[in-house]
């Protein structure tokens, strides 16, 4: 049996070692390294508390937003004096403008059907609206409802013909016997010799610009025109 010095003298011959071991571990590692194993024999990998601080790293966030609608801006009607008149209910449809009501309207020299008149004034208004821009030219119109530009007559055939009204074009002076007499409901045809233009939903299709003078070709007018010498004739039907 041991004397107890001798065990005194062993324990700390044993903690010295361990100690020692101990701090070599911790001079490597920066911190305090535990056992590899734990009491009952499973190994481990080292480790230690201290944690080196980890830099911030950037993260992406992805979120929705509702779209913001803008509504349109809201057209604008001038006639031929240049004053401004808005007019609400506008349907910006492709090539078919159209607005609420019985009564066509002009903006930028296009024109809106109404909304209330037959498929053939509808159709006539819109086919119009493809040559509103064409020059005057005489007999324009007249060997084909297509062509490069128009004249008076020219451009009442074309209108009619889109409306259905009408298979070849007439000249001025045919129109005095077209369709019946007297001022029509959509349609009018007021026609002399030399001369022809239509009301159309209310609007002046005529190839004469009374403000400026002179003939320039297909376009709408909101104004009216003295009819004095006219004969007013109108599709049958409209």
């Amino acid at each position: 049996m041991l004397r107890p010095a001798v065990l005194n003298f062993a324990a700390v011959i044993a903690a010295a070692l361990i100690g020692t071991s101990v701090e070599a571990q911790f001079s490597q590692t920066r911190g305090p390294v535990f056992a590899s194993q734990t009491v009952d024999g499973v190994p481990l990998q080292p480790f230690s508390f201290k944690r080196e601080p980890q830099r911030a790293q950037p993260i992406q966030v992805a979120y929705y937003t509702q779209p913001r609608v803008v509504r349109p801006a809201e057209p604008v009607n001038r006639d031929d004096s240049g004053v401004e008149v808005r007019t609400p209910g506008f349907d910006l449809t492709d090539s078919r403008p159209m607005v609420r009501g019985n009564r066509a309207v002009v903006r930028n020299g296009i024109a809106y059907a109404p909304s209330n008149a037959p498929d053939s004034v509808k159709h006539a208004i819109w086919a119009v609206n493809t040559i509103c821009r064409r020059p005057y030219v005489w007999g324009g119109g007249h060997g084909s409802f297509r062509d490069y530009g128009y004249d008076c007559s020219g451009t009442v055939s074309f209108a009619l013909h889109y409306a259905g009204m009408l298979s070849q074009p007439l000249p001025s002076s045919d129109f005095l016997r077209y369709g019946e007499r007297g001022r029509g409901r959509w349609v009018t045809i007021y026609s002399r010799h030399g001369h022809v233009f239509a009301t159309i939903a209310g609007l002046r299709l005529d190839t004469t610009d009374l403000r400026y003078g002179g003939d320039v070709g297909p376009r709408w007018h909101l104004d009216g025109r003295d009819t004095w010498g006219f004969e007013a004739r109108h599709p049958v039907g409209l």
